[in-house]
């Protein structure tokens, strides 16, 4: 009666494995009796792809005589349809560990089998989608931050005011970056399992950094920014990119829904936890309005205003405040503005809390190319970025640069050209370009090149793809352009057989 009413099927097996009873759910699922499952014709009901995996596990759980489970198609009584299972089974044993007999319970898992399959679907999906978004923003965001860089290392030096703005370019353009990696991570938050790095962070510094990249849209506004002094240090434990990101959507959204003229004032009261707090001089938000403030794609009215705005930035936000051991929240009436918190645990200041800031590439000279001079060879189909190499090499003396817009134009040139080292874009118009690796490697002539990768495909999955089809170095865009150098560098030693000085 137990075995009978327990909602799965149950199986009792001898030492040697021979079933020896099934309770009714098995016979009303299989249409197989008692005596015809002893007799072996359980047998005729497993899916016959199936029958020899299990067969072959089956004998090995019981010579071990261990607990196993094992995973089959099992065909339905009612309609002939095959539904898979999960059957668990463990040896009962004597107290000289001799087995008297063997249990098992048999699970439809079919439903679950399905749901997962589509989640993983799904899954993959989101994943394309996410790659291949993060691959067209990091494009155009290439050019930006390249020819930033090149402008900031020009000799002789811009002057003070444009470098300035220079600097204003760059600092966002890298917190852009930062931001679209960020978007990747998106389901990770909705999951729970998002990556952070929690460290010490400089609340002065990071809300510096953060009025720097709002300043203009204030401008635009006429609206006024009054920002806290810090006579003590002040450091919370967050996440340093994630924590910019909440901040600069508080700021950003108290300069957008203020009134002309209006002003935001960020305060910060400090204790065990450190309150920011952002206050504007807007038209406020109603009761109702408040209860709906966290809900995604929710604009709360202001769909049809001026102000662009997709009603995801502050549940992000929420949700990021929240992994990071915080809180947020709003207080808000009509007519009289609005307060935007976030609570943060506070930290005491590092060791060392001062960040490196990675030096410009030094401009220097062309010369006229001589017999030594080394060839590079940039296989690339966007203008700007064939432009801002061009640039960058330019600036090296002793560097021959050739160009070709499609993989098919790049192995042609490799073979005739024989470069000392590749830059390979990887979505190109014709083949890709862990296509023309592999026929390099190929070609006798060529096999010995090394091939940078320089793509904005950045996705963990599509580093580790580049990097195991033999790439020598997998660079993604931006371009960072120490980074590419010493890449370039280490490239022309392993041409040469020993170090190149970058003349």
């Amino acid at each position: 009666m137990l075995a009978d009413g327990i909602p799965h099927i149950v199986f009792t097996a001898k030492p040697d494995g021979w079933i020896d009873y099934c309770n009714q759910r098995w016979s009303t699922y299989t249409g197989l009796t008692l005596e015809q499952t002893q007799l072996g014709a359980w047998q005729t009901v497993v899916h016959p792809d199936d029958m020899q995996g299990t067969s072959k596990r089956w004998r090995s759980a019981h010579a071990s005589g261990c607990e196993y489970e094992l995973e089959f198609r099992l065909r339905r009584a009612s309609d002939g349809a095959y539904r898979c299972h999960l059957a668990r089974g463990a040896p009962f044993k004597d107290r000289d560990g001799n087995i008297v007999k063997w249990f098992a319970t048999c699970t439809d898992i079919e439903d679950q089998k399905r749901a997962q399959a589509a989640a993983e679907g799904a899954n993959r999906a989101k994943s394309d989608f996410l790659s291949s978004m993060s691959h067209e923003l990091r494009s155009p965001l290439n050019a930006i931050l390249g020819f930033a860089q090149l402008m900031a290392s020009d000799s002789p030096p811009p002057p003070p005011a444009q470098q300035a703005s220079i600097d204003q370019i760059l600092k966002a353009g890298w917190h852009l970056l930062e931001l679209i990696n960020e978007v990747l991570d998106l389901a990770k938050i909705e999951a729970g399992q998002a990556s952070l790095s929690p460290e010490p962070v400089s609340l002065a510094e990071a809300l510096r950094e953060c009025h720097a990249m709002v300043e203009q849209q204030a401008l635009k506004r006429g609206v006024r920014m009054r920002f806290p002094s810090f006579n003590f240090p002040c450091f919370v434990r967050a996440d340093r990119t994630r924590l910019k990101q909440i901040l600069l959507n508080l700021l950003s959204n108290a300069i957008k829904y203020n009134r002309d003229q209006g002003t935001v004032e960020v305060s910060v009261t400090a204790g065990d936890r450190i309150r920011i707090s952002v206050r504007d001089t807007g038209a406020g938000l109603a009761r109702e309005q408040l209860a709906q403030l966290f809900r995604p794609f929710n604009r709360l009215g202001q769909e049809a205003g001026p102000e662009e705005g997709t009603g995801i930035g502050l549940v992000v936000a929420k949700r990021l405040v929240e992994l990071m051991g915080g809180s947020i929240g709003a207080e808000s009436a009509v007519e009289a503005g609005s307060v935007f918190w976030v609570e943060l645990p506070a930290s005491r200041p590092p060791e060392l809390a001062g960040e490196s800031v990675e030096p410009a590439v030094p401009a220097q000279a062309q010369s006229e190319h001589g017999p030594s001079a080394h060839t590079l060879l940039y296989v690339e189909d966007n203008p700007a970025n064939l432009k801002l190499v061009e640039q960058l090499i330019a600036r090296r003396a002793g560097m021959r640069l050739l160009t070709a817009i499609t993989g098919t134009l790049g192995l042609e040139l490799a073979r005739t050209a024989l470069p000392e080292v590749i830059v390979m874009d990887i979505h190109l118009p014709d083949i890709n370009g862990i296509e023309a690796l592999g026929l390099l490697r190929e070609d006798p002539r060529t096999a010995h090149i090394p091939v940078i990768a320089l793509s904005a495909n950045a996705m963990p999955r599509d580093i580790e793809k580049g990097t195991k089809a033999g790439f020598f170095r997998y660079l993604t865009k931006p371009i960072r352009l120490n980074e590419f150098m010493d890449a370039l560098n280490a490239a022309l030693e392993l041409a040469h057989g020993g170090p190149v000085r970058s003349p």
